[in-house]
């Protein structure tokens, strides 16, 4: 299955599950398909920007991308963001031949012109092939690209074979709403836009026109839940859903951070034997695990994830 334009919900945002000596630790790779599943998610993207992508070696890339496709029977997305086209066209027409939906490309951070940035992912489907579905990760905080509407526009507009936005821009509330104004206007054609940010502003992404989540929060079912109360037209309980999970959201939202504190959780959920990440890497000081701990076991009080039928 090819991804399409069309895709909502909520496409999880994988970690890459080590062993504490720095092994793929398969079993949990397994077992995290399985939570991801029974979350509901409608999609999963693996080797994303918190996959800890550049710290594997090409055959470990495949050897993910095979295990998540045979696993999980929704569409998966690869990121395949290089620093060279070589090595991204390897790993786009490998993974699709593995069975990948489609790729994700984010923009290097030498781009600085609009020209720049257009010219860019115009190169980057020659490189690939224009038969691949592919999603622009717009994420400024991280690769220091801004990308407008305009120029998100322009992308759309000569490449097909782009069908996807990962919004991660922040404040960005309006640029959602510009796109989506350009398709009702006539002058774009439509994309699915899934927003990041770990679901930081997914309550009202969601009501600006965006179709779910991309992004790696470590209670998926919260997004979930957000994306299909909203579409079911219950503002306030898609608002009171997420109001429970906020302040663990900030919390794993921290740069440099989050992605210790998400492994970290999903270990105290029994997803993930190992909250290990590949070195290089800085994991969590006993301070933070006890505010982590704590803000857990607040969220047990609204939200009571210990006893969750999700896992």
């Amino acid at each position: 299955m090819k991804l399409s334009p069309d895709a909502r919900g909520v496409y999880a945002i994988a970690p890459t599950p080590f062993a504490s000596d720095g092994a793929i630790d398969h079993d949990s790779l397994h077992r995290m398909c399985d939570f991801y599943l029974k979350a509901g998610v409608t999609g999963i993207t693996v080797l994303g920007q918190l996959g800890e992508a550049p710290k594997l070696e090409a055959a470990e890339s495949l050897t993910i991308v095979a295990e998540v496709v045979r696993r999980m029977p929704v569409p998966v997305v690869v990121g395949v963001t290089a620093p060279g086209f070589a090595a991204m066209r390897a790993l786009a027409r490998d993974s699709m031949a593995a069975g990948a939906a489609g790729v994700m490309i984010a923009p290097p951070n030498t781009l600085r012109t609009d020209d720049q940035i257009v010219g860019y992912y115009r190169q980057a489907v020659e490189a690939i092939g224009a038969d691949i579905p592919f999603v622009i990760q717009d994420y400024p905080l991280t690769f220091s690209v801004v990308m407008s509407p305009g120029v998100i526009g322009r992308i759309i507009t000569e490449n097909p074979s782009c069908v996807m936005l990962k919004h991660e821009d922040w404040p960005g509330l309006e640029k959602i709403s510009a796109l989506r104004a350009r398709e009702r206007e006539g002058t774009l054609r439509h994309v699915s836009i899934l927003c990041g940010n770990g679901g930081l502003f997914l309550d009202f992404e969601t009501e600006r026109g965006a179709d779910g989540a991309m992004t790696g929060y470590c209670f998926p079912e919260m997004l979930v839940g957000v994306a299909e109360l909203t579409a079911a037209g219950q503002r306030d309980a898609a608002h009171d859903l997420f109001d429970a999970h906020l302040p663990l959201v900030r919390y794993e939202q921290q740069p440099g951070v989050g992605l210790a504190v998400r492994k970290y959780v999903m270990m105290r959920r029994g997803v993930l034997a190992s909250d290990a990440q590949r070195r290089p890497a800085a994991p969590l000081t006993p301070a933070t695990r006890t505010e982590v701990d704590y803000l857990l076991d607040r969220l047990e009080k609204r939200y009571p994830w210990k006893h969750s039928t999700v896992w």
